[in-house]
């Protein structure tokens, strides 16, 4: 971004780019999705295109390279917009969504309610690519015309070479979306056609934990095929449909750890939320912390209580008060030569600007709030009053006190 931009306390920190809003949706990349970007754009240029368009120039080849490989990930932003449009008209909000090596993610603020909500949310993802990728190729065959498409049956690779840029992007593309859409339906969780299998398991059992732990499981098992598989390639073993190599068999080993990963975390985000349940932000916010008076030198507060201290984010009183919040992250915007001359009041985020809670607020609500904002710790005001603070390893540490298991 051009031109200087001012990070406050309340700004959720990104890790990669924000490219702006769709619908009302925040859409950002992380930088992850950079690697495979590229190693799609340089498979596309130096194998794929090369066979099929042996005559192209090379500048054609990457040209092409880099338009179908953008157009991909175009069609993976569609998959996850039609799982934010669907998701808020059944009652889901969707703020987010962020693209990154493994694909795309609708963050959700909030899990739906009813198994008709899962399932439609989650269904539509894996309809969108099909439905991109019959497109892609029905386009493809009427531009081609059915001269070049029975061509195409009697000697594909002569059929290959007929295609226009155009055509070539589109009979790349169509198959691209059409394996996104089965590869999504899988019954592992949380693929896509793992949370339809917990959307289905949720309506017969009516229960939402068993309906998890059985989906989590499936996610688990196929997961472990995953890299099982990948194991196997590595070593020379030919796979039915993922073919075999060292480096084919190390990727699907690593999208097999994130997927084994990623059920796990869902699950434990289950039981976290069922142990909150009912839980209060005043039955766990932090009572006992330090506070510093605004008129406060910058270098008193610093020597005396940023340096003295395990706490990040100090709040500022006065009359018990909140006026805002300082660290040493707002100490670091002045020069160490005016921190004498400078008070906290000058450096702090105002308490305008800065989210709170109320004492009577859910838990579970108030870390959706944390996780929105990217914070570690939150105030807990009541009619302007500093009351506590609530931080999210507080409410982690008392969920272990509360966990069946003993500690090891």
């Amino acid at each position: 971004m051009a031109g200087e931009h001012k990070v406050r306390a309340a700004d959720p920190p990104v890790s990669g780019l924000r490219l702006g809003r769709i619908a009302g949706v925040q859409v950002e990349i992380d930088w992850s999705l950079l690697i495979i970007f590229t190693l799609v754009t340089f498979s596309l240029g130096t194998q794929v295109l090369p066979t099929w368009h042996p005559e192209w120039s090379v500048p054609l080849r990457w040209l092409v390279a880099l338009v179908a490989a953008f157009l991909f990930f175009a069609s993976v932003l569609a998959h996850e917009m039609s799982h934010a449009i669907v998701g808020r008209r059944m009652g889901i909000s969707v703020k987010r969504i962020t693209l990154f090596m493994f694909g795309g993610m609708a963050h959700m603020e909030n899990e739906p309610t009813t198994p008709r909500a899962e399932l439609w949310m989650a269904i539509v993802g894996p309809i969108s690519s099909a439905v991109i990728g019959f497109v892609a190729l029905f386009s493809a065959w009427i531009m081609m015309g059915p001269g070049i498409a029975r061509l195409f049956q009697e000697a594909p690779l002569e059929g290959f070479a007929m295609l226009s840029p155009a055509e070539t992007i589109l009979v790349w593309l169509g198959p691209i979306n059409l394996m996104l859409a089965v590869f999504n339906m899988i019954p592992g969780f949380p693929l896509d056609g793992g949370r339809v299998f917990r959307a289905i398991a949720w309506s017969a059992t009516k229960n939402l934990k068993t309906a998890t732990r059985w989906a989590t499981t499936a996610g688990r098992i196929v997961a472990m095929l995953f890299m099982a598989a990948g194991v196997a390639m590595a070593f020379g073993l030919y796979i039915p449909f993922l073919g075999t190599g060292l480096g084919s068999g190390l990727w699907l080993i690593l999208i097999g750890w994130f997927l084994y990963k990623a059920a796990h975390a869902s699950y434990m985000q289950l039981l976290m939320r069922e142990r909150l349940a009912h839980l209060r932000v005043a039955d766990v916010m932090r009572r006992r912390f330090e506070v510093v008076h605004p008129s406060v030198s910058v270098e008193e507060f610093v020597r005396d209580q940023v340096m003295q201290s395990d706490q990040d984010v100090f709040p500022v009183v006065m009359d018990n008060r909140l006026l805002g919040l300082a660290g040493l992250r707002e100490a670091r915007r002045l020069p160490p030569e005016r921190w004498s001359q400078a008070t906290v009041q000058e450096i702090m985020v105002p308490a305008e600007e800065i989210p709170t809670v109320d004492p009577g607020t859910d838990v579970t609500e108030a870390l959706e709030r944390l996780e929105r904002q990217n914070m570690p710790q939150v105030p807990v005001v009541e009619r302007g009053e500093l009351r506590g603070i609530l931080r999210g390893a507080d409410v982690l540490k008392w969920v272990m006190l509360q966990s069946e298991e003993p500690a090891h």
